[in-house]
């Protein structure tokens, strides 16, 4: 079946070079936060859809007057499942925005593409990549180009594994691929690989069964305290601004992280400098004492060698022992 008016063509949706997505867009766990916030305002309602700028007008009216069924989450892709077998299909991309409240409903202010209205809130969207009515065959074209979601039950780690052991690509390249793994983006890439002490470089043929267990499960354990707690955290207790006596992370993205935008900043286990460089047309952070390969030489580096006491971020060099390894890390699951 086909999909029905939308304001976005198929292009846009794919996948950039190397098979990331060529813009920067909320990570999983934010849109599943949506989900799970618009099914507690929106679920079992009839609503009102609308489009005050008017590009998404013809699917507005295919929608309003009919019931929210329910949400999901797919990834990066927010689905509403409408009566009549209808979905909603919302891609934020670099600049999409929701905005939701309770009556009286506002006059429209800026471009808002979307305005859904309930029984006790409103709901606005702008900017998104796309915003299209689905029918069930196109729900289900979309769902199988996209590789698994670690935040979804239905996710299988195994055929996503199929996948990555096959290919040469850079493990870093693989994760940030959507068709391989849905929801996953540039911090937790980042993130995950220091934790479990690979170098980004290594080729998905040289993961082992056991590594790719390994890097899901944390995946899945970071992405779910994401949907928790709204941010990205992914340092354990002992590397902690508290637990090192160093200054809390000032960033626009907030959390506390471990290489990702740290670059000549010292790694919070050995001291070294982390460093930054191009990888699959992303920014790549890492470690090269945490995360050294000792089969291919890393990107172009551009943070320094090692961080003095006294750096941008404050923290002292830590001394690196067996426990305080990110790969052991990784696997001190309940020591967050």
């Amino acid at each position: 079946m086909t999909r029905l008016p939308s304001d976005s063509p198929v292009g846009e949706l794919g996948p950039g070079p190397a098979g990331g997505y060529c813009c920067a867009v909320p990570e999983g766990h934010t849109i599943h936060r949506l989900a799970a916030r618009h099914r507690e305002l929106f679920a079992g309602q009839v609503v009102a859809v609308e489009s005050p700028q008017g590009r998404f007008a013809a699917g507005a009216a295919l929608l309003t007057g009919r019931s929210l069924v329910d949400t999901e989450a797919y990834g990066k892709h927010l689905l509403h499942h409408f009566a009549g077998e209808l979905t909603l299909h919302i891609h934020l991309g670099l600049y999409g925005k929701f905005t939701d409240g309770e009556p009286p409903v506002p006059a429209p202010t800026g471009l808002v593409r979307l305005r859904m209205v309930g029984r006790l809130h409103w709901l606005d969207l702008r900017g998104p990549t796309a915003c299209e009515v689905l029918e069930p065959g196109a729900v289900g074209a979309l769902r199988a180009r996209l590789g698994q979601d670690p935040l979804r039950d239905d996710g299988q780690p195994l055929l996503a594994y199929a996948k990555i052991a096959r290919s040469r690509k850079a493990v870093f390249a693989l994760l940030l691929d959507q068709s391989v793994v849905a929801g996953c983006g540039l911090i937790y890439a980042n993130e995950v690989l220091f934790r479990a002490g690979l170098a980004p470089t290594t080729p998905g043929t040289a993961i082992s069964l056991g590594q790719w267990q390994q890097l899901w499960d944390d995946l899945r354990a970071l992405m779910k305290e994401g949907v928790a707690n709204g941010r990205i955290d992914t340092v354990h207790t002992a590397h902690t601004p508290e637990a090192m006596q160093r200054a809390p992370r000032v960033d626009r993205h907030g959390g506390e992280v471990y290489v990702y935008r740290r670059p000549g900043q010292p790694c919070l286990i050995c001291g070294t400098a982390i460093d930054r460089g191009p990888l699959a047309g992303r920014n790549l952070y890492w470690c090269p004492t945490c995360q050294a390969d000792p089969t291919a030489p890393p990107p172009a580096r551009t943070g320094r060698r090692r961080a003095q006491p006294g750096s941008p971020s404050g923290t002292q060099p830590v001394r690196k022992t067996p426990a305080a390894s990110p790969r052991a890390a990784g696997r001190a699951r309940n020591s967050r």
